[in-house]
């Protein structure tokens, strides 16, 4: 009779699954696995010679996704076949002639040569080494490519192949020839004749042997005589360049194919975190790779170039960049240390990336970073000299980033021609594109304005740029076409949300994946012109909503701000219930990340909040997202607002945020809740911990406790490093507040996060323990790293979270 009664109790839920009925929303039905809403497509990618554009697409809800494509002129989606694979290359795997009619590319560790005008394919290599990075050198004469650590030459005309370097992983001998650091010390040759030696005795008495003899005197004569007609006729030895237990990487010929610069690195030693797995196939208790903690011991650089020609190898040296000695501005909370340093200020070491050979000089432009992020330098390397001088210095007294770089360069750079180069800097307090003269050093702004240049890409034909911009509103991204001499920048988007565009190779097309706040990606086509009524793009896919997700009303956010209490304006997304509870009640979301925006008009990448979030204004909540202080897409002040402060005006813009629901919707400021993952989960311990009279109850998922125990290339940019900057990690990390818990605490997190270790959070329950907390819980997730994956998982989280609201929410 029970199992009768519950077959019953469940039925109509069942019904309404089988007949693709979603509502009422439930934590169950939201949380399943993503596919039951439907499928967007991603990864859009023309094909090298332009003809098709490719994309990964799942409409069949498969295990994984598969590569689609269609043609400008035939855009019903086809689905790929194998030999379609093997010939399709997409345009960013490619690397084109300076003609454009012919590229080179990898393809399963072989290189391949592909005319675009006849299709013809030529397989440059076949071996078992794996080669890469193809590139077009020695004026388009010469392939260049990487084998085994090596760079390689294939001949166009003759198919010759040569080995251009000698790069050997033990230290240097006798027998091999070192890397020199200057001009002009080239090596003795190598001969029979006997060694001189260090030795002064046996250089006098060798020396002293030869005056005293004729016949010896004669001897040596012919023997350097025929060592000499030798030499002439010898081919040269290629030199062997020793890397003595460094790590080879960024190896790069000039265009001439005369330099060949690479990058040199040391492996530091520190200690690593364990993070033990213990739900595994073994039965046994396993440990998986882990990361450093800030503040541990970096990598080394250097960078040399190898000039073929003169047969010498050269280190760039640093010393001459200007500012590269220059002082961190918080030194100076530190007085003892500050003057210190000032009386011999240190040579701070440099990361080098992106070395751009110029299309036909010796000259290449570099970017150099400061190992502790508050320089980026563009340097002109004269190839022949050595010599470095300054194209472009950006100084941060917090850190460089924004969307050029993002924390990581990204390389958003290149040629415009040999004279020409341009880059993305925050020097006017937001993105923007510029380039520069590399002999006048005359640079120029091409874009201006209290808005973001989210990415640039130069056109092919080298006549335009094709920008990603946020100019018409923070919340919006779209697409236009700029001049490379400057002047008005074309719109060529005009949806509504955010626009990802694609540019065909032969610059006719625009492929791209749209998105509304409640409407997942689609693909779409258009032609590349300004945006008119005539290029209104031509929907492609339609499989991003399944009749079940439609069936149900998913809100439009509102796109509101509010007045933080230092004036600045906040953006927020807004949803309300129509009818709310006597209760009133509201909760705030924090975004994770930190440096990410989700106060917008597109798909959010936290889908499963946002669904959740409906569900709780279903049940009578008032949700608040909020782009707090340190989020994308608002200029560098807003994105270092958190620079030696995190849980300061970041929480401080979430206090505002409730205040402001309070004020102008008469949300009950006894029943606000708060919550969020990653960093979100920081900020609602901060805010659980600092700001007990204004939350009653919060959910903090796999959240960082104490800074200190985090990762190196993240939190060293904000906090700078412990050992140095303690005032800054004391009054960022939760677990030095615990003891300001008064409200509901519900923390979850997977015991085998290896970006946000599971040690956070045992420390931060040690010491509520230790502190006689008994308002709080820990849920722990014995399978999920720091992003779930299990349903289950999503779903047993969130039914906590939903029962907390409305426990404490509600009373």
């Amino acid at each position: 009779m029970k199992k009768l009664l519950l077959l019953l109790l469940l039925q109509p839920t069942l019904i309404l699954i089988t007949n693709g009925q979603l509502p009422p929303l439930t934590v169950e039905k939201i949380m399943r696995d993503p596919k039951w809403m439907g499928t967007s497509p991603s990864n859009l990618q023309w094909t090298a010679d332009g003809k098709y554009l490719l994309f990964s697409w799942n409409p069949e809800k498969a295990a994984t996704d598969s590569l689609y494509y269609i043609t400008p002129t035939a855009t019903t989606p086809q689905k790929s076949t194998g030999a379609f694979r093997n010939t399709a290359i997409a345009d960013n795997q490619a690397r084109y002639n300076a003609q454009r009619d012919q590229y080179v590319y990898a393809y399963e560790g072989d290189i391949y040569l592909a005319n675009i005008k006849t299709g013809a394919r030529r397989r440059i290599t076949k071996t078992v080494a794996i080669e890469s990075n193809p590139q077009f050198s020695f004026n388009d004469h010469k392939i260049v490519y990487t084998r085994e650590q090596n760079a390689w030459a294939w001949d166009v005309q003759t198919g010759e192949t040569t080995q251009l370097t000698n790069f050997q992983p033990g230290a240097a001998t006798a027998a091999s020839t070192p890397a020199f650091t200057g001009r002009g010390n080239q090596p003795t040759p190598a001969t029979n004749r006997p060694a001189v030696s260090n030795n002064k005795q046996e250089n006098w008495l060798q020396q002293d042997a030869l005056e005293n003899s004729v016949v010896l005197q004669r001897r040596k004569q012919k023997k350097d005589e025929a060592d000499s007609m030798l030499k002439l006729f010898k081919e040269k030895t290629l030199r062997t360049i020793p890397l003595e237990g460094k790590n080879l990487s960024m190896l790069s010929t000039s265009n001439n194919g005369r330099f060949i610069s690479y990058r040199l690195s040391t492996t530091p030693t520190g200690k690593t975190a364990i993070v033990p797995s213990y739900v595994t196939e073994s039965g046994f208790t396993e440990e998986l790779s882990a990361r450093t903690k800030v503040g541990a011991p970096l990598p080394a650089q250097e960078l040399f170039v190898f000039d073929t020609e003169k047969d010498t190898v050269f280190a760039i040296k640093t010393d001459s960049i200007p500012g590269i000695r220059d002082l961190p501005e918080y030194l100076k909370d530190y007085p003892a240390v500050y003057k210190e340093q000032s009386q011999h200020p240190p040579l701070r070491p440099v990361n080098f990336f992106n070395i751009n050979w110029s299309p036909t000089n010796d000259y290449a432009v570099m970017e150099a970073w400061a190992q502790d992020n508050k320089d980026r330098w563009l340097l002109l390397l004269d190839g022949e000299t050595g010599k470095l001088s300054l194209l472009d210095r950006q100084r941060d007294d917090a850190w460089i980033g924004g969307p050029s770089a993002n924390g990581l360069p990204v390389f958003n750079s290149g040629w415009v021609n040999n004279q020409t180069f341009w880059f993305q800097s925050e020097a006017t307090g937001y993105s923007h594109l510029y380039t520069i003269n590399i002999t006048t050093k005359e640079k120029q702004t091409l874009t201006s304005g209290n808005y973001e240049v989210l990415k640039t890409e130069l056109g092919p034909g080298k006549k335009y740029f094709y920008l990603t911009t946020n100019e018409v509103e923070p919340g919006q991204q779209h697409l236009y076409r700029l001049p490379v001499t400057g002047g008005k920048a074309e719109r060529l988007t005009t949806l509504t949300g955010s626009n990802l565009a694609t540019i065909s190779p032969d610059e006719k097309w625009i492929a791209i994946l749209y998105s509304y706040s409640n409407k997942p990606w689609e693909l779409y086509l258009q032609p590349n012109s300004p945006a008119t009524a005539k290029t209104k793009p031509v929907q492609i896919t339609n499989q991003a909503q399944s009749e079940e997700f439609k069936s149900y009303n998913w809100r439009d956010p509102e796109l509101v701000t509010f007045t933080a209490r230092d004036q600045a304006k906040v953006y927020a997304r807004l949803m309300r219930p129509a009818q709310p509870p006597a209760s009133k009640p509201a909760v705030i979301f924090v975004h994770g990340a930190g440096y990410l925006q989700n106060a917008h008009k597109w798909w959010s990448s936290y889908f499963r909040e946002y669904m959740f979030h409906n569900l709780l204004v279903d049940n009578g909540y008032t949700v608040l997202d909020i782009d707090y202080r340190g989020s994308a897409g608002y200029g560098r002040d807003w994105r270092t607002g958190i620079y030696r402060y995190m849980g300061g005006k970041d929480l401080d813009d979430i206090e505002d945020g409730a205040r402001y629901l309070v004020k102008e919707y008469g949300v009950n400021p006894k029943h606000l809740g708060v919550y969020g993952g990653s960093y979100g989960g920081f900020i609602t311990l901060m805010a659980l911990f600092t700001k007990s009279s204004i939350f009653e109850a919060g959910a903090a998922l796999r959240p960082v406790t104490d800074w200190a125990q985090y990762n190196h290339g993240y939190t060293s940019n904000i906090l700078n490093e412990p050992f140095s900057d303690s005032i800054a990690y004391h009054r960022s990390s939760p677990i030095n507040f615990a003891s300001g818990l008064q409200d509901h605490l519900l923390i979850c997190h997977g015991m085998v996060d290896v970006n946000v270790h599971f040690q956070d959070v045992v420390r931060l329950t040690q010491r509520l323990i230790e502190l006689g907390k008994d308002n709080w819980e820990l849920s722990v997730y014995p399978m999920e790293d720091h992003g779930f994956v299990e349903p289950e998982s999503w779903t047993d989280e969130y039914k906590r979270i939903f029962r907390l609201f409305e426990t404490w929410l509600k009373k």
